[in-house]
C-alpha cells in the first residue's frame, strides 16, 4: 500500500495526503473522499493486515485459541519490525488528536479487543475458561503487555513473551500462587531478651 510504503522507507512525519495519492497514482480528492486523514488511511491498513495475519480459528481449546493468538501476534511483529513505529506513530497521533483518538479506539483497538473476546465468548460456550478470565481482563493483559513494550520500554516478542502471558491467562491444575519475593526467604532471630 502506498501510504505504508512512505512510512517504511521515511517514516511517519514524512507521510502526507499529498504524497499518498502521488504514490498511489490518484488524486488527493480521492483519498479524501475515502479517508480524513493520513493516519486514517494507515489505521484502516493495519487493521486489514492484523485480520489477515492475526485470525482466530477453533483451535479446540481455551489455552490453544489463547496461544495461537499470541503466536500469530508476535510473528506479525517480528516479520514486519515497521509496524511497531507505525502503532506507535498512531498512539502518538491518538493523544494528540482527540477526533482521530476516537476513531482509532473504535476502528482499531476495539476491533482487537473484540478478536479476544470471541476467543472469551468460545472458550465460555466449551466450559473450558478459567473462572478469573473475562474478555476485558484478557484483552487488557494481552495487549496492556503489547503496548507497554511498543511505548514505554521496548521489548522482544517472542516465545518467552508468549509464555508468560499464557501462563497468566490460562492456568494448569496445579499452578500455584507466585512466591513472594519482595521479602526474605527466611528471617534470623533476633537477640532474646534477658531472662526468656
Amino acid at each position: 500500500m502506498a501510504a505504508t510504503d512512505i512510512v517504511a522507507e521515511h517514516g511517519y512525519a514524512a507521510a502526507s495526503i499529498e504524497k499518498i495519492a502521488q504514490r498511489a497514482g490518484v488524486g488527493k480528492q480521492t483519498i479524501y473522499r475515502g479517508w480524513p486523514s493520513k493516519g486514517d488511511i494507515l489505521m484502516e491498513a493495519l487493521a486489514h493486515k492484523a485480520d489477515m495475519h492475526i485470525p482466530t480459528p477453533d483451535e479446540g481449546s481455551w489455552a490453544a485459541d489463547l496461544r495461537r493468538l499470541l503466536d500469530d501476534s508476535f510473528a506479525l511483529t517480528r516479520r514486519a519490525p515497521q509496524i511497531a513505529g507505525l502503532l506507535r506513530a498512531l498512539m502518538v497521533e491518538a493523544q494528540l488528536d482527540p477526533i482521530f483518538g476516537e476513531r482509532f479506539r473504535a476502528n482499531f483497538l476495539q476491533r482487537r479487543r473484540a478478536a479476544v473476546a470471541t476467543l472469551v465468548e468460545r472458550a465460555a460456550h466449551r466450559g473450558d475458561l478459567p473462572p478469573v478470565v473475562t474478555a476485558d481482563l484478557a484483552a487488557d493483559v494481552i495487549y496492556g503487555v503489547i503496548w507497554y513494550r511498543l511505548l514505554a520500554v521496548p521489548g522482544q516478542f517472542d516465545d518467552r513473551s508468549a509464555d508468560d502471558l499464557a501462563a497468566l491467562l490460562s492456568p494448569g491444575p496445579d499452578s500455584a500462587p507466585l512466591a513472594d519475593t519482595s521479602a526474605p526467604a527466611t528471617q534470623q532471630p533476633g537477640p532474646r531478651p534477658a531472662g526468656a
